[in-house]
């Protein structure tokens, strides 16, 4: 039997809210719903500059879609 690389994965736009811990923030996505959204612990989070009211892109499982992966910070809008 041959395991698959596939990994499921939901990207969506959200904006960053209440800083629950360093780095850890509350951010509510498009639709309203509310998630806790953390920094990729490959990123420096320095570098990625994030504060309260920033729109970002998350990566969410759809598993368990109340904690989201940030990926990066949404300068454009994510024009698409």
């Amino acid at each position: 039997m041959k395991k698959t690389d596939k990994k499921e994965e939901i990207i969506l736009d959200a904006v960053l809210g209440n800083t629950l811990d360093y780095a850890t923030f509350q951010a509510r996505l498009k639709n309203g719903h509310e998630i806790v959204a953390f920094p990729s612990p490959r990123q420096p989070v320095t570098e990625l500059g994030l504060s309260p009211g920033q729109t970002v892109r998350v990566v969410l499982s759809p598993y368990d879609m109340l904690k989201g992966v940030i990926l990066k910070e949404n300068q454009q809008d994510f024009e698409s």
